[in-house]
């Protein structure tokens, strides 16, 4: 570590002299209790010097995917037993397979629009299968499925989506979601019973 220079020591005194302690320094107590002045303030020494090379880079940590939204938890047990079993027929279907990020973002916009028009209580969603665990970064395949939690969060439709759980093998397992639907609590009761 280089010594400061005359020039530098001078410099670093008046900016230390010129500097109000947040916590200014107590003294020190001796067995007796009494008071010790504390000692003269020596100027603390100068920070180190910046590395000549960068740190190495860390990988990017990207945010998981939420497969749930928020409000996903409000399906009472008996729905998810039904959902479980594939006791439920899905009464539309939006298909995401060869799409790109933003054309499946608009097809599913879409669906949901068609889905909540039509009264719909369960949409599927197929959006193929995640990468499996073992396949080497980066992969082509599960970015759609990566994106749909956080795009049914941000939806304009996300506050009649009750909850989005994993499909049914007969109804595509692995690479489809339920999307189960809240009812339109304004519209009058002979349609919400239909």
């Amino acid at each position: 570590m280089r010594r400061l220079s005359a020039e530098e020591a001078a410099l670093w005194r008046r900016v230390a002299q010129s500097v109000t302690p947040l916590h200014p320094p107590r003294p020190a107590r001796t067995a007796a209790g009494e008071g010790v002045a504390p000692a003269a303030a020596q100027p603390p020494a100068p920070a180190p010097r910046a590395r000549s090379h960068p740190a190495p880079a860390r990988p990017v940590q990207q945010p998981a995917a939420r497969a749930v939204p928020a409000a996903a938890a409000t399906l009472d047990a008996s729905w998810d037993r039904r959902l479980s079993r594939g006791l439920v027929a899905p009464e539309s279907t939006v298909d995401l397979h060869g799409h790109t990020l933003g054309s499946a973002y608009d097809r599913l916009d879409r669906g949901l629009a068609h889905a909540i028009a039509r009264g719909d209580r369960v949409l599927l969603l197929v959006t193929g299968k995640p990468p499996r665990p073992e396949s080497q970064r980066p992969h082509a395949r599960g970015a759609i499925r990566a994106a749909v939690g956080d795009w049914l969060a941000a939806s304009r439709h996300a506050e009649r989506i009750a909850a989005v759980r994993a499909a049914h093998p007969r109804h595509g397992g692995a690479g489809a979601l339920y999307i189960v639907l809240r009812r339109d609590r304004s519209a009058p009761v002979s349609e919400r019973n239909s």
